[in-house]
């Protein structure tokens, strides 16, 4: 294809784009007109007043303001480096082998083999 029908062609795709957003902006204003009409007819039915509104936005914004804040300072937390994890001591010490275990997670098997040889998890405490 020749340089000229692609510019042709881009012309042609960015006026499709102008008149879909124009058909997008029209549908928004369809969709706004009602709730903007109940808004109003609401505030007359209630006789609320600009003095009344204008606190409500202040706070509105300030809201806004402090979720925008929170969510670039998740961000940042995001990107932060990981958290160190800590060591944990022993907790059982197996008397032959010499083998610890803290107490965390899934039983190592010399645990697990001795218990089913009838013995107590007690008996492999690590004395302080």
């Amino acid at each position: 294809m020749a340089r000229s029908d692609y510019a042709v062609q881009q012309a042609r795709i960015e006026r499709e784009i102008q008149k879909l957003q124009k058909q997008a902006d029209v549908l928004l204003q369809k969709q706004r007109k009602p709730i903007v009409q109940s808004i109003i007819r609401t505030i007359s039915e209630y006789g609320i007043t600009q003095e009344e509104l204008a606190p409500a936005f202040e706070k509105a914004a300030r809201r806004s303001a402090v979720k925008s804040a929170d969510s670039t300072s998740t961000s940042a937390k995001k990107t932060a480096a990981p958290r160190v994890k800590r060591t944990v001591e022993p907790k059982y010490r197996h008397p032959e082998t010499g083998d610890t275990w803290t107490g965390r997670g899934k039983a190592p098997r010399w645990i697990t083999a001795a218990e089913a040889e009838g013995k107590q998890r007690d008996s492999f405490l690590i004395q302080k």
